[in-house]
């Protein structure tokens, strides 16, 4: 029972800092020199837009199938071995050919087994009826991409979320394709929705000056529609992809000088510099179709080589749209198209709503438990209810010094853990009117109550928060919101019950020396 000044500073030090970092939150314009940190409120609290955006599985597996589909065209060539009718089903996961000739068919099975796999086993090659030959995706891998393709989209949908100015905004993965972006303070999310719909996988691709071709497209061309339908058919494209958006590393909307349109700047790494410089040299007079999520934004001819890696998109742009397709090439293309499975929005009334309502019941059962102690307690109950407010201090302080995102569920939490914390002052009072009951005078019977009781306290604290720490790990949305602030709230309960509490009780004591304790 005896506190060193070191240990009352301590205690007292850990107090005072817990209530500093908890005024910036009452706070409209904290001091801008300062860095203050503090709670951001969530969507059921602030109001906003719910989006819950699935990956588009198909696409990601058409898309490594047409890879394939050409990686198996190279290999077939370079080992003299022909092929014929050679197609692509996303649906069955599957490319499958004819060989030349059906004395072919085991040396392309030789020649396409030894291809390189993303992930282990990730295809299969046999021979199917009729004579074709079937190259098929295995289900794991599939999942693989799936899951790989989430993580990837979640960091470039956030970069572009970031890009236009939402503030504080959710995105987190659910089960193996799905992402859920929570964005509070965004009652109309659709210019949101237009950026995560949009793929934004840029590609510059020869065009196959071939007229029959534009009619009749043979395997390696396809005809890929213009994105503005006024500038005429669709054009007949190489599949080949000669120059990848993924080398790009700035774009900017500018205005044209010539045209005094609004146009989209872009220029290359190192790798896409050469590679541009490379195609443009060897192709001066022909066509250069710069294509967006397989849609022709221009066609331009190649007059001279470019070798300086930097080049300019025009296509009628005006300046919403082409800050948007800045952002998206600046943010990166998505592994696969995104689509809204579910769509909420949550009004800013609704939110004030349940923050008020949430103020309420934090207030109501602080003050019910705290009239609780005193009536029960006394003067102990009084230290008790000093200790629970250092309590809320020090939860709020741990969650503004982090930032956190406070939502209904964490309201409910911290609620929770009052009560929790009064558990532990009541069972530390209850064994002290034990020991006072036994005949110990009142210094023995603080010291062996508080003794006794805290190995009691640890061992059910420990417990709880281990069970919170798996709930904030493996749970998704409200549940972890109220993981989070249960656990904060026992390592803040043991802190008040153990030392700030006993801290009272030892200096009142050493204050009075009382006769007797009042329990």
């Amino acid at each position: 029972m005896y506190y060193s000044r070191l240990k009352l500073a301590s205690v007292m030090g850990v107090c005072l800092l817990g209530l500093l970092l908890c005024l910036p939150n009452g706070m409209r314009k904290p001091f801008p020199s300062v860095p203050w940190r503090q709670i951001h409120l969530g969507l059921d609290l602030r109001g906003g837009s719910y989006l819950l955006m699935q990956v588009d599985l198909k696409s990601l597996t058409h898309d490594r199938l047409q890879t394939l589909s050409e990686t198996v065209r190279d290999t077939l060539l370079k080992n003299n071995l022909g092929y014929q009718n050679i197609t692509v089903d996303a649906d069955r996961a599957e490319i499958t050919f004819l060989p030349r000739t059906p004395s072919e068919t085991q040396a392309d099975i030789a020649a396409l087994a030894d291809l390189p796999r993303a992930v282990p086993n990730e295809f299969s090659v046999s021979a199917r009826d009729g004579g074709a030959i079937g190259l098929t995706l295995a289900p794991e891998s599939i999942r693989i991409r799936a899951r790989e393709a989430v993580t990837q989209s979640i960091e470039i949908v956030r970069r572009r979320i970031d890009g236009t100015g939402a503030v504080d905004p959710e995105i987190t993965r659910q089960g193996d394709d799905r992402i859920v972006v929570e964005l509070p303070g965004v009652s109309d999310p659709d210019r949101i929705k237009a950026l995560l719909g949009t793929t934004a996988k840029m590609t510059f691709q020869l065009v196959d000056s071939n007229p029959l071709h534009a009619t009749y497209p043979p395997p390696g061309v396809s005809l890929l529609p213009m994105a503005n339908p006024a500038d005429g058919s669709p054009l007949a494209v190489f599949d080949h992809v000669d120059v990848d958006g993924s080398d790009l590393t700035n774009a900017g909307a500018a205005i044209d000088q010539q045209t005094g349109e609004w146009a989209v700047s872009f220029s290359f790494d190192s790798i896409g510099t050469h590679s541009f410089a490379a195609v443009t040299q060897a192709n001066v007079g022909k066509r250069f179709a710069i294509v967006l999520d397989n849609k022709v934004i221009e066609a331009p001819v190649i007059r001279t080589p470019i070798t300086g890696g930097n080049g300019q998109i025009t296509g009628g742009f005006d300046a919403q749209r082409a800050t948007d397709l800045a952002l998206m090439l600046r943010a990166g293309a998505l592994p696969a198209p995104l689509s809204v499975v579910e769509q909420r929005t949550i009004g800013p009334s609704l939110g004030a709503d349940s923050i008020r309502a949430g103020i309420i019941s934090l207030a109501a059962g602080f003050v019910l438990v705290v009239v609780f102690m005193v009536l029960f307690y006394g003067r102990f109950g009084w230290y008790a209810d000093i200790a629970l407010l250092a309590n809320l201090v020090l939860m709020v302080a741990i969650l503004s010094l982090f930032e956190a995102t406070l939502t209904l569920p964490g309201m409910a939490g911290m609620l929770l853990t009052l009560g929790m914390a009064v558990d532990a002052n009541i069972l530390i009072n209850e064994r002290i009117r034990e020991e006072v009951a036994r005949g110990r005078t009142p210094l023995a019977a603080m010291q062996a109550g508080f003794e006794r009781a805290t190995s009691t306290i640890v061992d059910s604290n420990a417990t709880a928060l281990l069970a919170h720490v798996m709930l904030f790990v493996f749970g998704t949305g409200p549940v972890r919101g109220f993981a989070l602030t249960i656990t904060i709230g026992i390592v803040t309960t043991l802190f008040t019950t153990l030392l700030l509490s006993r801290m009272l009780m030892a200096r009142w004591y050493a204050l009075t020396r009382p006769a007797s304790l009042p329990v």
